[in-house]
C-alpha cells in the first residue's frame, strides 16, 4: 500500500459522493417545494426521525434547521414506540430518513404518526419503499452507489441526505427573511455570538477608569494618567468633559523620535486632533472593523455632544473573543 494509493482512494470516495450531490439537482424539483411549504406552514415543530446513520444525519438536520429559524428537535424512532412518541403533536410535521425506506422502527411508528394526521415528509434512497408511499412528500436521495467499496457502509447515500436537509434548512431561512442578528440569538455563546451582539458597551472603560486628562496638561503627566489606566491611550477634554483629540503610545514614540521636552511641552500640541469617536451602541465586531483600518489601537466612547464616555481598546477586543 503506497501513499499514491492511499490518494487515490481518498480522492475516489470524494468524487463518489460529490456525484451522490450532483445527481441531487435534478431532484430540487416540486416534491422539494411541497416539502418546504409544509415546513413553512408549520405551527409546531419538525420532528426528525432516524435509526442508525440516518440518525446522527437526522440529528444534524434537526439543528441545522433549529439554528436557522426553523424550530426542530430529532427523536429516536426506538425510543418513540416506548413514550417519545408523546412529543408528536397534531401541530408539527415528521421529517424521517431512511436510505432504504423500510427501517423497521419507523415503519413501527408510522400508523401512529398518520392517526396523528401530521405532514409526512421523507428522504428515502428507495422511492418506491413502503416509507416513501406513505409520505405525504417524499424527496428523492437515491445515490448511484456508496462510496464505501463493499457498497455497504452508509456513505454517498448518508452524504445526499445530509446535503439535501441543508437545501431544506437554507431554503427555509431565506424564504423566512431570517438574518445575521436573528442567527445570533440563536448562538448568543461562542465567537460568533460575540461577533454578532457584543456592543462596546459591555467592553468600555467608563467612570474613574476613563483615562482623560485636561487640556494644557504637560506630556510628563499624561503619562502618568496612560500608566494608571492601563489602554495605552488618554482622552484631552476641555473642563466639561467634552473630546478635544486623543494622545496614544504611538504619538509618544513620534515626539520622542522628534526630540519633544515632554516635562515642558503640553500634551495639545501633539494629541491627535478630530480623532476617530464611537457611541454607545456600536456591535464590538464593527470596532474592531474601524481600528483595523484606521490602523489605530484604541477608541474614545462619547455622547452625541461629544462628552467622553470611556474608552477601549484592542486588548478588550482580544479578551472578549471578537478578534
Amino acid at each position: 500500500m503506497t501513499d499514491e494509493t492511499l490518494k487515490k482512494l481518498g480522492l475516489a470516495v470524494l468524487e463518489t459522493e460529490a456525484r451522490a450531490i450532483d445527481l441531487l439537482k435534478t431532484r430540487i424539483d416540486d416534491d422539494f417545494v411541497r416539502a418546504c411549504h409544509y415546513l413553512l406552514k408549520c405551527e409546531g415543530r419538525v420532528v426528525v426521525i432516524g435509526m442508525g446513520k440516518s440518525g446522527h444525519i437526522g440529528g444534524k438536520i434537526a439543528a441545522t434547521l433549529a439554528s436557522t429559524g426553523t424550530p426542530a428537535f430529532f427523536v429516536h424512532p426506538g425510543e418513540a414506540s416506548h413514550g417519545d412518541l408523546g412529543m408528536i403533536t397534531a401541530k408539527d410535521v415528521v421529517l424521517a430518513l431512511s436510505n432504504s425506506g423500510t427501517t423497521e422502527e419507523i415503519l413501527t411508528i408510522l400508523p401512529l404518526i398518520k392517526r396523528l394526521g401530521v405532514p409526512l415528509v421523507t428522504l428515502t434512497g428507495n422511492p418506491r419503499s413502503t416509507l416513501a408511499e406513505a409520505a405525504t412528500v417524499n424527496l428523492d436521495v437515491t445515490v448511484e452507489k456508496e462510496a464505501c467499496p463493499l457498497d455497504l457502509a452508509p456513505t454517498a447515500s448518508t452524504t445526499a441526505a445530509l446535503a439535501m436537509g441543508d437545501a431544506l434548512a437554507i431554503s427555509l431561512l431565506e424564504v423566512r427573511g431570517f438574518t445575521s442578528d436573528d442567527f445570533a440569538r440563536s448562538h448568543p455563546g461562542g465567537k460568533l455570538g460575540r461577533r454578532l451582539l457584543l456592543l462596546i458597551d459591555d467592553l468600555v472603560h467608563s467612570g474613574e477608569r476613563a483615562p482623560k486628562v485636561r487640556s494644557g496638561t504637560l506630556i510628563c503627566d499624561a503619562l502618568l494618567e496612560i500608566t494608571r489606566k492601563g489602554l495605552g491611550c488618554t482622552a484631552i477634554v476641555d473642563d466639561h468633559d467634552v473630546v478635544m483629540g486623543i494622545f496614544t503610545d504611538g504619538d509618544l514614540r513620534r515626539a520622542i523620535d522628534h526630540g519633544a521636552d515632554l516635562n515642558h511641552t503640553p500634551i495639545d500640541e501633539l494629541m491627535t486632533p478630530n480623532c476617530r469617536l464611537v457611541s454607545p451602541g456600536l456591535l464590538a465586531a464593527e470596532a474592531l472593523e474601524i481600528m483595523d483600518k484606521g490602523k489605530f489601537n484604541a477608541l474614545l466612547v462619547v455622547n452625541q455632544d461629544k462628552t467622553l464616555i470611556g474608552a477601549l481598546n484592542m486588548h478588550d477586543l482580544l479578551r472578549a473573543g471578537v478578534v
